[in-house]
């Protein structure tokens, strides 16, 4: 029986406001603060302003990357939070993230790696 070896979560948020996604300083301020908040281990990120609005990052962390993509005028952003080691932390940095940008619904699928 293969062994886990890490937690994928992979989203897509609705109904998240304009003013939270659209600025690529408030997004990585937003991302870097659940990464420190859930015990992550930040090692460098990349993020691209879009214009009028609109954000892509990624965040390399030792437990491997959190990415996402954001469409204001959609209110809509798709998340990927990849971990290994203490699979929990993915769950954590998840629930931090939905907290922090609000949507009204969302879906998600958890594949167990390995």
């Amino acid at each position: 029986m293969p062994m886990i070896i890490g937690k994928h979560i992979i989203a897509d948020l609705y109904g998240v406001s304009e003013e939270l996604i659209t600025n690529e300083e408030r997004v990585k301020k937003i991302v870097e603060d659940v990464i420190r908040k859930a015990g992550l281990t930040m090692v460098g990120s990349v993020y691209k302003q879009f214009n009028p609005g609109g954000v892509t990052g990624i965040v390399l962390i030792g437990e491997s990357h959190i990415s996402l993509h954001t469409w204001p005028e959609h209110e809509l952003v798709n998340l990927d939070i990849f971990t290994c080691g203490d699979v929990s932390k993915a769950d954590q940095a998840f629930r931090l993230l939905l907290s922090r940008f609000k949507p009204r619904s969302f879906r998600h699928v958890i594949v167990d790696r390995g």
